[in-house]
């Protein structure tokens, strides 16, 4: 597997060639290769078999009929041979959740995380396509939300990736934000915009979660497959060889650190550690997968585990 960085990448502004780059690399997540998300989150999985088939109904026996299909119960009920139908089951709607706020556009090393996500939304989208199902996303710019209905073929990831690119650049050249302080508005558009059975894939670093939206998060878990990508940079956790005071910056806010400080890199970490123990036990309790990439590190580097 290429584990280096697209060729056209700059780690902080997004361009097509660069996403288009994953569509080639959806071939090592495709049967009989074990599924991105069983890789990621370390499971051994058989060869995946293809597309199951639903049952669909019951009918009396008809020449050329399978008679492995013969529903034996119906048929000594009724004294007729019955035959059991099913039909190919359905493609379902993957939904991606895409955080543009700004503590996304942050990044001390490589790439900033919002980068690193449309890499993953990237992927995603292509091997979604590539497994038949449609895809869809609800990109989140902190101040609004935009709906991208689910396609399929080429069409579903194109879109997305494209509006992804122009809000990207556009947030970037932006200084001046307002935005919504809790991820409430996005997890009541998800609520209402995905069809029950979609498979959601929130990527975000979760830094607007609060207990308050748990009940909305476990709402869409009812109807839903959900999984969380949590993305985050390594300054984040107090993690750098830089040691000295350094202001850091993201597009909300502006702070000094002393990272000559052992206490103030611990600080960092335990604070760090704390909320997303916090949120991913929050994820756990309703069976909802966590899995976390950094931004400081090729994204087919961390999924083919070459650290």
């Amino acid at each position: 597997m290429d584990s280096k960085l697209p060729p056209s990448t700059d780690g902080v502004t997004l361009s097509l060639d660069e996403l288009l780059y994953y569509k080639q690399q959806t071939v090592h997540w495709l049967p009989p290769a074990k599924s991105l998300w069983s890789q990621m989150l370390g499971q051994h999985q058989s060869r995946r078999l293809g597309r199951g088939m639903d049952f669909a109904e019951v009918r009396q026996y008809q020449a050329g009929d399978d008679i492995r299909s013969i529903d034996w119960r119906v048929t000594a009920r009724t004294g007729k041979p019955h035959t059991k139908l099913f039909t190919e089951e359905r493609e379902k709607p993957v939904v991606l959740y895409i955080d543009l706020s700004s503590s996304m556009f942050f990044g001390s090393k490589l790439l900033l995380k919002s980068v690193q996500m449309a890499h993953m939304a990237s992927l995603i989208s292509w091997l979604s396509v590539a497994n038949q199902d449609r895809v869809g996303a609800v990109i989140d710019t902190g101040s609004q939300l935009l709906d991208i209905k689910p396609s399929a073929r080429n069409s579903g990831p194109l879109q997305i990736i494209q509006q992804l690119i122009t809000e990207h650049n556009n947030l970037l050249s932006q200084t001046a934000v307002t935005e919504a302080t809790s991820m409430a508005p996005a997890f009541e558009a998800l609520n209402r915009l995905c069809p029950k059975g979609s498979e959601v894939i929130l990527l975000s670093d979760f830094v607007r979660f609060s207990e308050s939206n748990q009940a909305l998060l476990a709402r869409l878990r009812q109807h839903n497959l959900v999984r969380v990508v949590h993305f985050s940079d390594p300054l984040e956790q107090g993690v750098t060889n830089y040691r000295g005071i350094q202001q850091v910056a993201d597009k909300e806010k502006t702070q000094w650190f002393d990272f000559s400080s052992r206490a103030t890199r611990k600080q960092l970490a335990n604070a760090y550690m704390s909320k997303v123990k916090a949120f991913q036990e929050i994820c756990q309790s309703h069976g909802i997968t966590f899995t976390s990439l950094a931004s400081d590190q090729p994204l087919l580097q961390q999924l083919s585990g070459q650290h």
